[in-house]
C-alpha cells in the first residue's frame, strides 16, 4: 500500500494537503510580511485570511522546520501543507480514501467485467436465484466496505510507517526466491483462509457472521465482496500478515494484492465447467459454487489440497452443476407449453 500512497502523494495529495492545509495558516503575519511569500502569491494568502484559515489554523500539527519558515517556499508554484507525507494522522486519512476509492474500483471494474463477459446469465433462472439479487449483492457489498477498510486500517498503516518485511530491491534475496515467494504465499494465505473459513461455519458463530453470505446461494460475481464487515475482514488477514512473517518483494505483494481481489470475484460466477486437467488441484469456480450450494464442502481459496486434508473437498461433476436445474425447468416448461396447444 506504501507505493500506491507515495504516487497519491507525488500526484495529488501533496497538492490537496497543501490546498487544505497550507503551512500560511499556521505561520505569523510577521513571518509571512517578512518575505516568506512573495508578491506573486499575495492573492493566494489574502484568500486564506479568512474564516477557513483562522479555523485550520487551530488543527494540530507536527513542528514546522526552519526552513518552511525562513526561505521564501513560494518562488515557485509549489505549496507546502503543514501536515508532511510522514505525519500519521495525515497517512491515516490518505489511506483510508485510498483505501475507500480503490475497493470500489477494483470491485466494480472486476466484478462487472466479470459478470458481462463470464457470468451466464442464464443462470439467473435458477429457483434459488433471489428476486433483484444483484442490487441485493451489491447494496451488502457497499455496506461491508467502510467496516472492512476500518479494520484494515492498522495494517496499511504499518505496512507505510516501515514495520513490514518488505524490500525494494530484488538483489536483497535474489530472483530465486523473489519466484519463490509467490508460491509461499499462496500456500500460506490458502491454508490460513481455509481454516479461517471453516471455523466461521460453526454454529457459534455461523448465523450472525457467515451465512449472510451464504444468502446467495447462485452467486454472481458481485457477491463477491458482499460480506458481513467482520467475516470479509476476517478472510483478508491471513493476506496482510503475511509480509509481517515473510520478506516480500513491495511490488509483488501490491500485484498479489490485487490478484487476490481478482480471484475472489472470479469463483463467484457460478460456472461448473469440469473435467479440465487441473481440477483436482486447483480450487476453481465450479468448486466454490458447490460450497455455496452445499455449506460444508470446499473451504479452500486457491487450491484443493487442504480440503482433502480436512476431509471437506467435493469433486465437481456435471450433475451437480446448478445449469442443469435451470435447463431441467425450461425443458419441463416447454412440455407444459406444448401440451396446451395440443
Amino acid at each position: 500500500m506504501d507505493i500506491v500512497l507515495h504516487l497519491a502523494d507525488e500526484y495529488v495529495l501533496d497538492k490537496a494537503w497543501a490546498a487544505l492545509l497550507p503551512v500560511s495558516a499556521f505561520t505569523t503575519a510577521s513571518t509571512n510580511t517578512a518575505g516568506l511569500y512573495n508578491s506573486s502569491h499575495v492573492s493566494f494568502l489574502s484568500s486564506h485570511s479568512s474564516a477557513w484559515s483562522q479555523l485550520i489554523s487551530y488543527i494540530p500539527h507536527p513542528p514546522l522546520p526552519d526552513e518552511l519558515l525562513t526561505s521564501p517556499l513560494v518562488a515557485s508554484e509549489t505549496v507546502a501543507s503543514a501536515w508532511p507525507r510522514d505525519y500519521m494522522p495525515r497517512q491515516i486519512l490518505s489511506l483510508l480514501t485510498l483505501t475507500f476509492v480503490g475497493i470500489h474500483i477494483m470491485y466494480f471494474l472486476f466484478a462487472g467485467l466479470s459478470y458481462q463477459y463470464i457470468f451466464d446469465h442464464e443462470m439467473m433462472k435458477h429457483p434459488r436465484f433471489l428476486k433483484n439479487q444483484v442490487k441485493l449483492e451489491i447494496k451488502m457489498s457497499l455496506q461491508a466496505f467502510p467496516g472492512m477498510i476500518l479494520l484494515t486500517l492498522p495494517w496499511f498503516l504499518a505496512e507505510v510507517r516501515g514495520h513490514s518485511k518488505m524490500y525494494d530491491n530484488v538483489d536483497e534475496y535474489g530472483w530465486l526466491y523473489l519466484v519463490a515467494s509467490v508460491f509461499i504465499f499462496l500456500v500460506f494465505t490458502d491454508y490460513l483462509v481455509y481454516w479461517v473459513h471453516r471455523w466461521e461455519h460453526h454454529p457459534i458463530c455461523y448465523k450472525w457472521l457467515h451465512k449472510p453470505h451464504h444468502k446467495w446461494l447462485i452467486p454472481t460475481p458481485f457477491a463477491s465482496h458482499a460480506f458481513h464487515p467482520l467475516d470479509g475482514y476476517l478472510q483478508s488477514v491471513p493476506y496482510h500478515v503475511f509480509p509481517y512473517i515473510f520478506p516480500i518483494h513491495r511490488k509483488l505483494f501490491l500485484g498479489l494484492f490485487v490478484f487476490v481481489n481478482f480471484w475472489s470475484i472470479l469463483i463467484h460466477d457460478s460456472d461448473m465447467i469440469t473435467g479440465h486437467p487441473l481440477e483436482k488441484v486447483i480450487n476453481g469456480p465450479a468448486h466454490h459454487t458447490l460450497h455455496h450450494l452445499y455449506f460444508t464442502v470446499n473451504y479452500g481459496q486457491y487450491f484443493t489440497w487442504a480440503d482433502r486434508m480436512g476431509k471437506s473437498y467435493r469433486q465437481p461433476k456435471a450433475e451437480y452443476d446448478p445449469m442443469a436445474t435451470v435447463k431441467a425447468l425450461e425443458a419441463q416448461r416447454a412440455k407444459q407449453a406444448l401440451g396446451k396447444d395440443e
